[in-house]
This record gives C-alpha cells, structure tokens and sequence, in this order.
C-alpha cells in the first residue's frame, strides 16, 4: 500500500553520484482527478524532471523535489507527451526554474495554448528520439501512438529503469493504492481497459517492446499506477507482446 510518507517520494535507485526518485503520492488527488506519479533523476547534483503534471498538482510536486535537490537544480523537464495531465503545469515549472524543456516535435506548436509564448528553452525531439545532451546518461525511446501519436519513455542506463508514460498505466479505487506490483495476474485487471482503449494498436505495442527487449530494464515506471520490478518487468513486457488494443478492437468498439 502507498505509505502516508510516501507524500514526499521515495528514492528507487541510488549509487554514487547518481539517484532516481518517485516523488510520491497523496490519496487525496485521486478524488476528483486521474491519479499520477512524477519521477525526478539527481546526477552529479543536476536533476532531471520527468511529466510533472497538471496545475494542480504543482505546489505537492514541487514540494516533493525539494525534499532532494533546490528547484534551482533542475536542468531539464520531459514531457513524454501532451496531456493535460502531465503538462498543463508546464508554464508554472518554466517560471520557477531555468531548465530547458524536452517534448515532442509534434507537439511544440501547441504550446502556446498552455500559455508558453516564448520557447527559447523548448528543445523538439526527433521521432526516432536521442540521448539528452546532459551527464545523467538518459535516451529517450520512441513509443510513437502509445497513446499519443509523438511518445517517448525514457530509460536510465545507470539505474536500468525505464519511464513508461502511460504504458503500464494502471487505475486503481480509492485507498487500494499500492507501489510495486507483487501478484500480476491480479494487476492485470486494473490495466487492460486502459490499454485496451488508450494504445493505438498491438502493432505499435510490439514495436515498443521490441525496442525495449534490447535494453537491460530492471525497472518499468508507469506515469499513472503501479511500478514494475525485477520478474515482473518481464511478464509485463510478455503480456503488452500479446494484447490487442485500439484498432485491433475497432468493431467491438462501435458496438459497444
């Protein structure tokens, strides 16, 4: 279960100069919106800020990463995507901050609509994604049309931890909450309308898990719900291989 002190996050990985943090959870975002989790990557004092999400959850995120590092410390923010829910809160992050922004080339010209006039510090990623320009050894890994048609997961080769975005996403009923998924068979349930409606296709979800086979993962981090560890990345990767979803399933959509 999510811990009452788990509101300030809980370090995931740390060696030497080098930690990934969930910056954690409060029960009471899930009453009246979907719930997130926020990831921040400390290197060598620089830290990394992975979908901090929406307006609401500002003053709790930001809170949370000052547990770790001052906001000051902050150089780069990763939106895997445009959702509200992760990047609605981009014009507040950019105002207290100087760290440049990483999103989608597909989404940039939508910015302006989130209030972000001047994109002197927006850095576009190219389809076929990068390694950030940055010490802390991230590259991004495309996971185009999962849900979003320009998506990217992001993988930490010092921690072998892989943030997923809304691949994994999980919705769970108030106070069931829990971090790590322990019984599979039993979480798959809290996943599969999710993917089911939300993913493009099992096209696109076996080319992302092609892509990802190739690295050595030992952490699946999902933007909503619970983490994947050890044999469970596995089995997760195993039954995204197998899972029909979005226009796979156009008819029974429509007859629904």
């Amino acid at each position: 279960m999510i811990r009452a002190a788990d509101i300030n996050g809980r370090v995931l990985y740390s060696e030497g100069k080098h930690q990934f943090i969930w910056l954690g959870a409060d029960e009471d975002e899930n009453d009246e919106a979907v719930q997130a989790n926020q990831y921040l990557v400390v290197h060598n004092g620089k830290a990394t800020l992975f979908d901090p999400g929406g307006v609401h959850l500002f003053a709790r995120v930001a809170s949370a990463v000052s547990q770790y590092v001052g906001l000051d410390q902050i150089e780069s923010i990763i939106y895997s995507h445009q959702d509200p829910d992760v990047s609605s809160g981009i014009a507040l992050w950019m105002g207290i901050t100087k760290a440049k922004v990483y999103i989608s080339e597909l989404w940039v010209r939508f910015l302006p609509h989130f209030g972000i006039i001047d994109q002197s510090r927006i850095i576009a990623i190219e389809k076929t994604g990068r390694r950030l320009p940055t010490e802390a050894g991230l590259q991004f890994v495309p996971a185009h049309f999962l849900h979003s048609t320009g998506n990217f997961t992001v993988y930490d080769q010092a921690a072998k931890a892989l943030f997923s975005a809304d691949i994994g996403t999980a919705v769970f009923e108030k106070s069931t909450q829990y971090l790590f998924v322990e019984d599979f068979e039993k979480h798959v349930p809290l996943m599969e309308p999710f993917h089911r409606r939300y993913m493009a296709s099992n096209i696109a979800l076996r080319k992302w898990v092609e892509i990802v086979s190739r690295l050595d993962v030992k952490m699946i981090l999902p933007q909503h719900g619970a983490l994947f560890q050890d044999a469970m990345v596995g089995r997760f990767l195993a039954w995204l291989k197998e899972l029909k979803c979005g226009v796979d399933l156009i008819d029974s959509i429509y007859e629904a």
